[in-house]
Order: structure tokens, then sequence, then C-alpha cells
């Protein structure tokens, strides 16, 4: 097993230094016995309520505390799980089936909510195969809201999950062939709104200035895009679903950082500024 949470601390030094890919010793294959474990671990874990309860739930198996049950005659039945113990109890036997019937690690990653994905990958990493993490990786990115400021992973350990698995695994032929033709120097965005001002420097960057607009002013927030320069090996990954053309960099080496200039009715109040 590899174990990524002594490895995330201790083991990429060097890897570090150089920014290069970290050969990590994957297993064969995934230990789907393990990863089932680990899910009836989380499944088992208190159900956290929240201002929104019991509508609106933190949880890594339900986002809401308002569900729905099968009964002793299958017969779909509503259920509180905050508020109900023999409720909470049905449901958590059937989630514990649902589990157990699982026949990949993609399914388990599909039955964990979006907030709680990251911190399964981090427990889950040293049982999967390289092309299970690979994937695994490539979904959670993906369906997760700002993971570059997840707790449960630090900036360090996701870069040193992006350098551990082969970029053939982690990504599709079309993001492959974006990424096998862009020039040695890459000019990337990033929008930042008020809210994660102080995650300038993220692993979350764009080749579309439009896309960094959107980020920087979706929620109506009056937010930053800010653009900087990397060179192509220091890319880990292209993502190009949801329009976004995404790229991973490891931000130690992004050089001529600056604010943008801001286009259209925010071009007057927009100004240059050189990031130190």
């Amino acid at each position: 097993r590899v174990n990524f949470a002594r490895g995330f601390k201790e083991g990429h030094n060097m890897e570090e230094k150089k920014g290069k890919r970290w050969n990590a010793c994957w297993p064969d294959e995934t230990d789907l016995t393990a990863l089932k474990s680990l899910a009836h671990t989380f499944l088992y874990l208190e159900i956290q309520p929240t201002k929104m309860s019991p509508l609106v739930v933190k949880h890594p198996f339900t986002d809401s505390g308002i569900t729905v049950i099968r009964d002793k005659n299958n017969s779909i039945q509503p259920a509180d799980l905050l508020n109900d113990p023999r409720a909470l109890d049905c449901w958590r036997g059937q989630m514990a089936q649902n589990i157990q019937e699982a026949e990949s690690s993609n399914q388990l990653f599909y039955m964990v909510t979006k907030s709680y994905r990251l911190a399964f990958l981090k427990h889950t990493a040293g049982y999967l195969s390289e092309r299970d993490a690979a994937s695994a990786l490539n979904f959670v990115w993906t369906t997760s809201e700002a993971p570059n400021s997840d707790p449960n992973l630090s900036r360090r350990e996701l870069l040193a999950l992006f350098r551990s698995v082969s970029p053939s695994l982690l990504m599709d032929k079309e993001e492959l062939q974006v990424y096998e033709e862009l020039p040695n120097l890459v000019t990337v965005y990033r929008g930042v709104t008020p809210y994660n001002a102080k995650m300038v420097k993220g692993l979350s960057w764009t080749l579309n200035r439009d896309t960094a607009e959107w980020f920087a002013h979706r929620y109506s927030s009056h937010g930053q895009v800010y653009q900087a320069q990397i060179e192509k090996t220091h890319i880990h990954a292209i993502f190009l679903g949801r329009n976004e053309a995404e790229v991973i960099v490891d931000p130690h080496y992004l050089t001529n950082l600056a604010q943008a200039h801001m286009t259209g009715q925010e071009q007057d109040s927009g100004q240059t500024m050189q990031m130190l």
C-alpha cells in the first residue's frame, strides 16, 4: 500500500524542488475491499446540521436530512435523518448495501457528496491502482467546488497527487492533444473574487481570458483577473470539460504574475499590479 498520509509530509521534498513527476509505487490493482471498508467508516460519521437543516446537512453520503427510504414492503417512504433514529438506521443500512454492491472505485466516488470527495480520495489513494487514482482525481477535481481551498488536502498534497499519475491516464485524447500543442511558455489566467482573493496562486488557471472574467464576477462579485506565464513542463493537466479550458499548474513556477487590465465597463477602474 502507498502510504500517502506519510508521503505527503515526508516524501515529496525532492519532487517539490524540481517540480517533476513523483514516481509513486501504485498497487497493480485497486483494493476494492479496503475502499468499501473506508466508505463504511465515512457512512457512520455523524450527520452535521446546518442553518438550513433539516433540508441541508453535511455528510459524506447525503446533502439533505430529508430523503427517502424503502420500507419492509419495498415501498418508498420519506425519512427525516436528523429527527428519526429508525429512519437513520434504515437509510444507513440501505447505503451500506449500495456500498457493498459497488463494482468499481468509480461507483464509490460517485456516491460520495461533493464536499467530501477530496477527503475520501486522500484516505483511499493508497489502495488505488494508478489508472483508478487518475480517474478518481480527474472526477473529484472537476466536480468539487473550490478544490484549491479544500481543508482536507493542502496545495502540496494536491500537487503530489497530480505529479504521481501519468498524464496519459489523467487526461483524455483531446486534452492530451491540446497539451502537446502548447508552446513552451504558456500564458494563463485566473479570476478571483473577494472571497478567495488570497488564493491568487492557486493550482487552477485557464487558457481562456473570458473564463477567468466569469469566475471573477460570478455571484455578482467585483473580483479581479490575473494573468501569468508558466513553462509547459509545470502544467500537470488540462481539463476541457465544462468549457473552462482549465490548466493545473505548479504555482511556484508562475512568472510575470500581474493583475490583468479590465475590459469593457471595468477598464476605467482596472489597473495593472505586479505581484511579488
